[in-house]
């Protein structure tokens, strides 16, 4: 889950990726697996610092 502004989103898609290499799992996107947002906040309607937002990579064990 990101919290925050969407311009900061980088920060914890780096964190995914960080947290995907220690487990041991690729980050397998592609043309046909994507990456994913769920926006559960209305950023016209919450405060930028409190946006929430789901991000989803796929991934898969190593070969």
């Amino acid at each position: 889950m990101h919290i925050g502004s969407y311009n900061e989103e980088p920060a914890t898609v780096e964190k995914m990726n960080n947290y995907i290499a220690e487990e041991g799992l690729l980050c397998d996107l592609s043309d046909i697996r994507k990456h994913h947002e769920i926006y559960l906040s209305d950023p016209r309607k919450s405060d930028i610092a409190k946006l929430k937002t789901i991000v989803r990579h796929p991934v898969r064990k190593t070969d």
